[in-house]
């Protein structure tokens, strides 16, 4: 049975997406997601999950199916896609993954730390501490007791900073500790096409400015109301999407409209570069392209190292 898969990372607004679909639609795939947001079924216009066409046009899966108040992780995401996965290759299948989640794409042709499931009382205690003393607490704590990984977690992460705590509480041993164990791929890196899309700044600006305001037009603010009227804790990762926080603030009248948009077209345009500084970092080795050049191809002008 084959086990090859198709890779599609990039920035936001690369046109990434489409592309998936695209593939997907000539080659008999699945669009699998790849995209620690998308997950979320309270964010359908604020992460520019596929559009009804799309979903007409392709299969697509793990999109939208994760309440915003549920623990999610890597490690899920990696069970959920091996799962999808399996049952693409089952069925001669091509799974098309796809997304701006580059530590999903890592996770998958490298494979996580074999850390152990952490216990449910601990792991609701700490989540109980973040809400509490905040993530720079939490950071003074971690830093008390495991120097080594708090030094390579920021101190504005509640997420990340409960997870090395918990961690460290259940096992005795910290993080980064963990993470010098190799884990053990989910993907052979020489049976995936792995394709990263982008443009040049300037234009990856254009594209996410009017894909924002496209948003904006699609109901982006009645979006961010209803998420708020579910009373979620504000160090969720699902409150911290591209967009919620000002269109949030906008909805409750406590930000101009216009301000709210410049601001989130501001934090788009500045996490655009941070992927693009990462995936530079880490997927040198890929086939970038953009979505112009890709209208040029078809997948036969590409292949699997094992062809």
């Amino acid at each position: 049975m084959t086990r090859r898969a198709i890779l599609i990372a990039g920035p936001t607004a690369s046109g990434k997406s489409a592309l998936a679909v695209r593939l997907a639609q000539r080659h008999d795939g699945v669009v699998i997601n790849a995209d620690s947001m998308q997950v979320y079924r309270n964010l359908e216009i604020l992460t520019a999950r596929p559009a009804a066409s799309d979903l007409k046009a392709a299969r697509h899966a793990l999109y939208g199916y994760v309440a915003g108040d549920e623990p999610y992780s890597v490690g899920r995401w990696m069970a959920d896609v091996a799962e999808v996965m399996a049952e693409c290759w089952a069925n001669g299948i091509t799974p098309i993954l796809t997304g701006g989640t580059g530590l999903y794409f890592k996770a998958l042709l490298e494979g996580l730390s074999p850390i152990p499931a952490i216990p449910a009382p601990l792991r609701e205690h700490w989540r109980a501490e973040a809400q509490r003393l905040g993530p720079a607490a939490l950071h003074a704590l971690l830093s008390a007791r495991d120097l080594a990984t708090a030094a390579k977690l920021p101190p504005t992460d509640p997420q990340r900073l409960t997870r090395a705590l918990e961690v460290l509480d259940a096992t005795g041993r910290g993080l980064a500790d963990w993470q010098r164990e190799p884990g053990r791929p989910v993907l052979d890196e020489s049976e995936t096409l792995r394709l990263v899309v982008s443009h040049e700044r300037a234009e990856l600006h254009r594209r996410s400015n009017a894909r924002f305001d496209a948003m904006i037009a699609a109901g982006a603010v009645e979006e961010a109301r209803a998420l708020a009227a579910q009373g979620y804790s504000s160090e969720l990762p699902v409150m911290r999407a591209l967009g919620v926080a000002p269109l949030i603030a906008a909805a409750e009248s406590r930000l101009p409209l216009a301000e709210a948009v410049e601001q989130a077209k501001l934090d788009t345009r500045q996490y655009i570069k941070r992927q693009e500084t990462w995936l530079r970092r880490n997927m040198m080795s890929w086939k970038w392209t953009s979505t112009q050049d890709m209208e040029r191809y078809s997948m036969e002008n590409f292949t699997f190292k094992h062809s």
